[in-house]
């Protein structure tokens, strides 16, 4: 199978790596640091089980998409619209786009913008990119896809290469699950620059993180969302099976780059502002985010 990544950054890397060594044709399309460090030494997937290289054809351009039957769609979720603007003239009718974003809303969006089949999927992996062309895992790795006319085929794909994937009905549900785990680690990891961890040892933290919990469910809740049962469990779980892991927002925050903050909790506060539900602990880790992002502008 010939896969695409656009927006290689440590989850592209990481499932694109994966597919690679399992000996599809990938293409990693990334920034230029990335590209360069790919093309001369190959990725370097360093895992919890094993460090090797593993050689993949790299781009800074999304015309390198041309051919591809798939493309894992990983870029932020503030930049959904220009990446597949990006991409649009370079996909075949028929090429499944996978979007492997945090957020719940950026496949949907992705339907609005390509004629080609979108889908979502709930990713649950710790990764960074601990250098050019250097993605670390630190825990977990499994998919949860939303059924599609091609889902069969790329579940099994991807569990050949070593990525635990199951196809889903209620994937709205399980995105939104995903969503709640991360407004309530991915703020308050980056105002304090914690990993995961350490962050839940201290003092109050658990009690508000409670307070952003409850809020995600009832602005779910009163927007029909179904969820699974056990969201209090994975939050606790994502501290034990994740501990040093920071979040995205905080590894954002500290190259000074823009989070995708508006998306989590930003998107429940503007939820909860339309379906009249309050969330003054999203606000307020929201506005906290905002304003530590403003002074690196």
């Amino acid at each position: 199978m010939k896969v695409a990544v656009m927006g290689a950054g440590a989850v592209g890397c990481y499932y694109g790596g994966m597919l690679a060594r399992a000996g599809h044709e990938v293409v990693l399309i990334a920034r230029p640091q990335h590209v360069e460090a790919v093309e001369r030494d190959g990725l370097r997937l360093d895992t919890q089980h094993f460090d090797e290289r593993v050689r993949v054809a790299a781009s800074t351009e999304a015309s390198a998409a041309q051919g591809a039957q798939l493309v894992l769609f990983c870029v932020k979720s503030t930049d959904t619209d220009s990446a597949a603007h990006a991409l649009a003239p370079h996909l075949a009718a028929d090429t499944l786009v996978l979007s492997l974003q945090n957020g719940v809303e950026n496949a949907e969006r992705l339907r609005e913008l390509l004629p080609q089949e979108a889908a979502a999927a709930v990713v649950y992996v710790a990764a960074e990119m601990a250098g050019p062309g250097h993605v670390k895992h630190n825990g977990r790795g499994e998919l949860v896809i939303e059924p599609s006319t091609q889902s069969a085929d790329v579940a099994r794909t991807l569990i050949e290469a070593g990525v635990p994937t199951e196809i889903s009905d209620n994937v709205r549900g399980a995105l939104w699950a995903k969503l709640v785990l991360n407004c309530a680690y991915n703020a308050l990891s980056a105002i304090t620059q914690l990993p995961y961890g350490k962050l839940v040892q201290g003092e109050g933290i658990t009690r508000a993180m409670r307070d952003v919990v409850d809020e995600c469910l009832a602005v779910a809740k009163a927007d029909g969302v179904t969820m699974p049962a056990d969201v209090d469990a994975a939050v606790r779980r994502i501290a034990e099976t994740m501990p040093n892991q920071y979040s995205s927002t905080a590894q954002d925050l500290a190259r000074g780059k823009t989070s995708e903050i508006d998306h989590l909790n930003g998107l429940i506060v503007r939820r909860g502002e339309a379906l009249g539900v309050p969330t003054p602990a999203n606000r307020v880790l929201h506005a906290l985010v905002k304003a530590i992002e403003s002074k690196g502008a």
